[in-house]
């Protein structure tokens, strides 16, 4: 069994992170015995030839450690799907690592243990299929993906930075609109009108916090799909916080829950599409779950899942 170690050098935004994560992963992989490498990115998604590469000339199987957020995890995942013998776990080291939070604060917890992950077992989730990008987590479109993919803007000017980026990208974007024309379309429906935003879930948080379907499981075979119709910028706040606490149906009039393996989205305008929190600009773009399209590498402690030997 070979492991590999996807280290993100930016993850964390400490200069000084990489280098403690990789000193940390070799100690813990010396002493432990077992063939292992280590990976620094160089560039937005070279981790997945490195992984299908590896994948290729290993025989024995391949446990890949996303060592950074949800978007080194996202590039592990794209460089993993469909390869025979690839499983895929998080390391967290980054600022955003919302996918392993479905599982719970204590099971979360221990991701970031090595020992509990190279120990860890395997078990098969789903992923969402974008036009041939992979999510394992959320994806959405509308006003809350223009955001998230705004805030990189205002987040690196030295009068702003930080959490106040969020701000910043939040205002910038009600006086630019909230709502956009789309086409929807999932199996036997079809609605074409102005939405706020459209998000499909496989994991439960996204967006360092937001938690917009509690009971979503990624391995059902489903995605969670919260449609949310057009508002104005008055009605915003109050959905932003029912929104992000899961509570939905408190506001029905403005959102509908739909259970789906599949939805198609298309507009006049080119949008912006959340995937794990990393950006695609395109007119339109279809989601299809993948069920138990990806090995998953869990701790070997955890109890939001159990090894099926137990």
């Amino acid at each position: 069994m070979k492991h590999l170690f996807i280290v993100n050098p930016v993850a964390g935004g400490k200069k000084s992170r990489p280098a403690v994560t990789i000193e940390t992963i070799r100690s813990f992989m010396d002493g432990h015995g077992g063939d292992y490498d280590i990976y620094i990115t160089k560039a937005p998604m070279d981790a997945c030839s490195r992984i299908r590469e590896e994948a290729d000339r290993t025989a024995d199987g391949l446990r890949v450690y996303a060592c950074g957020g949800d978007g080194t995890l996202n590039e592990c995942v794209n460089g993993a799907v469909g390869k025979a013998g690839v499983s895929v776990t998080s390391y967290p080291c980054g600022t955003g690592n919302d996918f392993i939070r479905t599982f719970g604060d204590k099971d979360a917890a221990l991701f970031h243990s090595l020992e509990q992950l190279v120990e860890g077992f395997v078990r098969p989730i789903d992923v969402i299929n974008c036009d041939g990008r992979y999510g394992v987590n959320i994806c959405s479109v509308g006003f809350d993906a223009r955001v998230g993919t705004d805030v990189h803007k205002y987040s690196g000017i030295p009068v702003i930075g930080g959490p106040a980026g969020y701000v910043v990208s939040l205002g910038v974007n009600l006086v630019r609109g909230i709502n956009q024309h789309m086409k929807m379309t999932l199996p036997g429906y079809t609605e074409e009108k102005d939405y706020a935003l459209i998000c499909a879930c496989n994991g439960r948080f996204y967006g360092g916090g937001f938690n917009p379907v509690t009971d979503a499981m990624p391995d059902d075979g489903l995605m969670n799909i919260l449609a949310v119709n057009a508002m104005s910028a008055l009605k915003v706040p109050a959905l932003i916080g029912k929104y992000a606490k899961g509570r939905y149906r408190e506001m029905s009039e403005y959102i509908t829950r739909y259970d789906e393996d599949r939805m198609e989205l298309s507009s006049p305008d080119e949008f912006v599409v959340n995937i794990d929190g990393e950006a695609v600009f395109t007119d339109h773009i279809t989601f299809a779950l993948e069920h138990n399209a990806l090995s998953f590498i869990f701790p070997r402690d955890m109890e939001f899942y159990r090894p099926a030997a137990d």
